[in-house]
């Protein structure tokens, strides 16, 4: 299997699928995951800092027949690490726990705290050969749009929140418009209001003999976005590959933009409490 690519406005080449390894945070069950999902013909692998998970990813690659080379390694740094300083240190601890010489993209986790530090240090690690493409997770347009006013090299990645429930479709639309590669995590919003069920997905996959989430993935591919599902079972690993045999149509298409919510179905990244519940314990300790 040959999955397709995506280009970004580095040049660089990025799988325009591959395998995310959050909530799976058991170094044995990840180390297995990202093995097995190696093995099913997945070249991208997605972790961060805050997975927890980084040494299995290593081990899984490090043990791996498939060549270093053939495959694109993802991390994120946390936003405990975003400063100058702080960035250089966990970038280097990032590469000692992945057991490689460089990441092939490294994001910002997040759009809070010292972003533009961080962003410095990541810079100067790409020119070393430490990280080939940078990016950034969970920033909205106008935050994008704040960093590359203030940096050299130009993010080539955002990966947001997109599923059924939740299209972000301005969004989508813009950072495409500004050739950043969009990136959906959650795209099957883990399985909340019973996605895998929803009568308009479930009625689509019948008239292509797919599955509500294979119907979903390729809704996303065909929007040109890049999607890392995650799953730990083998069956369901190659399912989520067997999205590139079938095309929905522009009926199809507007079918499930009905289904829009227009929420997010986790957090509000706007909410200055939700901010500081999540992320303020993360920006005290740079202060320290």
């Amino acid at each position: 299997m040959t999955i397709p690519t995506v280009k970004l406005n580095d040049g660089n080449i990025m799988p325009i699928l591959g395998f995310g390894v959050f909530q799976i945070p058991d170094h044995n069950e990840a180390k297995k995951a990202v093995e097995m999902a190696l093995s099913n013909g997945y070249r991208l692998i997605d972790t961060a800092e805050s997975y927890n998970n980084q040494t299995a990813v290593g081990e899984a690659l490090r043990q791996s027949s498939t060549n270093r080379e053939d495959v694109f390694l993802t991390t994120k740094l946390w936003v405990s690490n975003f400063s100058y300083e702080k960035a250089k240190q966990a970038i280097d601890h990032d590469l000692k726990e992945l057991k490689t010489d460089y990441v092939d993209l490294l994001l910002l986790h997040q759009a809070y705290g010292d972003i533009a530090g961080a962003w410095r240090a990541m810079e100067e690690a790409q020119k070393a050969g430490k990280i080939k493409s940078l990016g950034v997770s969970n920033f909205w347009p106008n935050q994008l749009k704040n960093l590359e006013l203030m940096v050299n090299v130009k993010p080539v990645v955002n990966q947001i929140e997109i599923n059924p429930w939740y299209q972000r479709e301005k969004e989508v639309i813009w950072n495409q418009q500004e050739d950043v590669v969009v990136e959906a995590w959650a795209p099957f919003a883990e399985g909340k209001n019973n996605i895998f069920t929803n009568e308009v997905l479930s009625k689509i996959g019948q008239k292509y003999c797919k599955t509500s989430g294979q119907v979903i993935l390729r809704w996303l591919i065909q929007r040109d976005i890049v999607i890392i599902p995650k799953s730990v079972h083998d069956d369901r690993q190659k399912e989520n590959t067997e999205i590139f045999d079938f095309e929905l149509s522009s009926e199809d298409m507007k079918l499930i933009s009905t289904l829009d919510k227009n929420t997010s179905q986790f957090f509000d990244h706007h909410d200055p409490t939700t901010i500081e519940q999540i992320f303020g314990s993360s920006l005290r300790e740079l202060r320290k």
